[in-house]
């Protein structure tokens, strides 16, 4: 049997899992009816939204979580984010990692000067009584737990949302929030290409 591929828009206040003991937590096959054994490929926290790979097939998993291939998330931070702050983030930070310390390898980062096109989250950030915020890309081949949140915050500028907007070289685009689109294939769109 041929295997599948999908591209979600991973909604804020889902988990990346098709199972939980957690009756409360919202998951992935609550907005689409995938086939059985369909796996995501890593994972975004319950908080963070956007692009999020499913499949399933085991080995294109272990091929798209590669460490060359980077991620891009755009994060949404308390504060408006230095250049000093970014340089930081490039150069690599330390940040705590199951009680121990570790240094973030280098890394793209930088200021986005205007705010992205997302609809409004589900669930308010703040209003501006709150003070500024600002966006930042930030663009890793690493993925440590809650890692992109643990680096703004290392900064001084914690992260308010956050949104994966890129994987290899696929992009999340214009696909809404919830949205699921199946594509024929990702080995090739981890090198080139425009799905």
């Amino acid at each position: 049997m041929a295997h599948r591929h999908f591209i979600i828009h991973k909604p804020f206040g889902y988990i990346s899992q098709f199972v939980t003991n957690h009756r409360k937590k919202k998951l992935l096959g609550e907005l689409y009816e995938f086939p059985e054994g369909t796996m995501a490929i890593g994972r975004l926290d319950e908080k963070s939204e956007g692009l999020l790979l499913l499949t399933t097939d085991g080995k294109m998993s272990e091929q798209v979580r590669r460490k060359d291939v980077e991620k891009e998330y755009y994060a949404q931070v308390d504060g408006l984010i230095t250049d000093e702050a970014i340089e930081h983030l490039q150069q690599g930070v330390a940040i705590g990692l199951y009680g121990e310390k570790y240094e973030t390898n280098t890394c793209k980062a930088h200021r986005l000067e205007t705010s992205p096109d997302f609809a409004e989250r589900t669930r308010k950030i703040r209003d501006e009584r709150h003070g500024p915020t600002s966006w930042v890309s930030i663009t890793l081949t690493e993925g440590k737990n809650r890692q992109v949140r643990k680096m703004t915050a290392a900064v001084g500028f914690p992260t308010l949302r956050l949104i994966r907007v890129r994987v290899g070289s696929i992009y999340l685009r214009e696909l809404p929030a919830g949205a699921v689109k199946e594509v024929p294939d990702f080995s090739l769109a981890l090198a080139e290409s425009d799905i």
